[in-house]
Formats: C-alpha cells, structure tokens, sequence
C-alpha cells in the first residue's frame, strides 16, 4: 500500500483505520459549511484562545492582522505555555530567546525579529519592523532596542517552572559534570512533576481570512529549547514559517525550523494552493517533499523517515482550511479552527502513523 493516500482514495475507502498513512479531510471545504463560513481562523493545538479572540475581532470590523497579532498575544503572555513568550523555555545558557514574523496580505508587507531577549510579546515588535521601519527583521541586541525605541518594557522571561525545567536538562545532561540533581522527594521525582524534564520545538501559528478574502498571519515562538544562544529557526523567516499572498491563501509551519526553512516550506505550501490543492493536500504534499529531502541518518529512522515533527497549516482565501503533520502523534494531533461561528480543535491530517499507536 502506498505509503500516503490522495484525498479521492481516502474519502471511496472508508477504512481509514487500516491505512499505513491517512489524511484526514477536513469537512469545511467550499460548499460544506452551514451557514456565514467567515471569519475563518486557524492555529496551532495551543492556539485555541487565539481563534477565539482574533475570530472575535474580525466580526467587529478589525483588521486580520491585528486581529491574529491580538490572539497570539494571549499565549505569549501565558507563563504555562513553554513554547512561546513568557515562560518560553531557553537557551543551552538558561536565557529565553524569541523570534515572530507577521505578514498582512492586502498590503503584501511583513516584518520580523529574531534572537529577541526580555520582551513578552514578539509579535508585537515585528508588526512594528513592518510598519515602523525599512527593514524586514531586524535581530538580537538590534530588536531589542528598536523595542525599546518605541516603548515597551524589558521582562525576565524565565519563569520559576520554566527554570527548574532548564535545570533538570543541565543536571541530566552528563554524569561528568559537576551540575548534581537535587535530593528525590518521597515520591521518586526530583522536582516535581511540573519540572521534568521537556523538550519542545513548540511555536504558535495563527492565520485568518475574513469575508472580503483579506488574509493576514503571524508565527511566535521562543524556538528550540536549550538550543545554542542566537539559533534563530523558521518562525522569523518569511516564505519559511510563515508566508502570505491575498489572492490566494496563507500558512503557516511549528516543528522542526530547520527544515522547514531548507524547503521554503510555508511559501511552498501557498504555492501549492495556488496550483489548485485543497489546504489539507498542501500540507501533505511539501511534508512529503521534506520527507524526500531528508536524508542524512541522523535525521531519519530505520525506514528512512524523518525522525522528527513539522506541522503546516493553511487557509484559502474561499475559507478552506486544513492542517497535516508528518507524523500522527502518540495520541491525535491537533489544530485549532474558527469557522462558522464555531471554535473547536480539530485532527490534522498526516504523513505516517506513528509506531505503536
């Protein structure tokens, strides 16, 4: 059987459950909706706030942009959400570092910061390096003065949990070192639950079309944790993590930056819709040509995969919207949506299962 399903084959063979590789249609394409399908908002698993709040604004008459900018801004400042903004996990030096992109499709502008330190909200600066300056990014020690210049506040970024995290790493990183682990608590875990040890590559995407076909994204992020201090990933990089064109669709990318950014990936999936693919089908199709382009062994499994996760999400300027993986998760991923009036998480669809679920 082959290793991925069109969409045609998928919705004659209802046996989903059999197949190596499914993909999962969303059931909102043209025509399927009841009713005002606009705004449509979509968004990573933890952007569900985010669709809500930007859906929100759209309906009141805000501009895209800034309607997913305001949603987005709700998980940069949520200490609980290690990927992004506050309480984002840091650097191989215990420093949060943040990257965001913003790109408004009416205008076709973007702007950018990366490596950005002591800001909460990144996206917020980078939607100023469009309005504000000649420049698409602007980075490091440069990004943090041009948010100074224009008023906001340094933060410490690095929360109490988000530190005993960073900690954690450090002291399990070798038996070699002098950095010890603390005393187990009666219950075996150093720590604490809150504390064990995590890793993410977490990022939050959200991109919105309203009802005049206006669409605008953002990608926010405080990137790979315990990477190597000024690594900047794909989130910050148009064309990358995230891409815009108004006459046709936007998407965006969470995962695994590096590659991401070595197949244009988020452009690549514009381009994709522009050829005449559903969003869903987009997705699949550059993930499948990032699965092909993967070929040294350290980024692969026994089979050849890559052993690593990149997610797309995308939305057409008729309000199709879709979202795919390459892998299917230990348990189901998920993508955030607004759409008919109805805020829900929804399953991405996906290159290939994962082992054992």
């Amino acid at each position: 059987m082959s290793n991925q399903l069109t969409r045609r084959s998928f919705l004659q063979t209802a046996a989903v459950a059999t197949a190596t590789v499914a993909v999962t249609r969303t059931a909102h394409a043209v025509g399927d909706d009841v009713g005002d399908r606009f705004p449509v908002v979509i968004a990573s698993g933890n952007g569900l706030r985010a669709t809500a709040q930007a859906a929100d604004l759209i309906a009141k008459g805000t501009d895209t942009l800034d309607a997913v900018i305001s949603g987005v801004n709700i998980i940069e400042a949520d200490p609980n959400d290690h990927s992004v903004g506050l309480g984002g996990l840091p650097n191989e030096r215990g420093v949060v570092e943040l990257d965001a992109s913003v790109m408004h499709g009416p205008t076709h502008n973007c702007g950018a910061v990366a490596a950005i330190r002591n800001i909460v909200h990144p996206s917020r600066v980078a939607k100023l390096v469009m309005e504000r300056s000649d420049h698409c990014m602007i980075v490091g020690q440069g990004a943090l003065d041009f948010a100074k210049a224009h008023g906001f506040a340094e933060q410490q970024l690095l929360t109490n949990e988000a530190r005993g995290i960073w900690l954690r790493w450090k002291e399990k990183m070798s038996d070699r070192d002098d950095w010890l682990p603390p005393s187990e608590d009666a219950r075996g875990t150093a720590h604490g639950a809150a504390n064990a040890l995590q890793h993410t590559y977490g990022t939050i995407n959200c991109c919105a079309v309203d009802s005049s076909g206006d669409l605008s994204g953002v990608t926010t992020t405080s990137g790979l944790s315990y990477k190597i201090p000024g690594r900047v990933g794909d989130s910050p990089i148009i064309g990358a993590g995230l891409y815009v064109d108004n006459a046709i669709g936007a998407a965006g990318a969470t995962g695994r930056g590096e590659a991401v950014i070595r197949n244009c990936g988020s452009f690549a999936v514009v381009q994709q819709m522009s050829a005449g693919k559903h969003p869903t089908d987009a997705c699949l199709a550059v993930l499948k040509k990032i699965a092909d382009h993967t070929r040294h062994p350290r980024l692969t499994d026994d089979r050849g995969r890559p052993n690593f996760q990149v997610t797309f999400y995308a939305v057409a300027k008729d309000g199709r919207f879709g979202s795919a993986s390459i892998w299917s998760g230990d348990r189901p991923k998920m993508f955030s949506v607004y759409a008919s009036g109805k805020n829900r998480l929804q399953e991405t669809a996906y290159l290939y299962k994962t082992p054992g679920t």
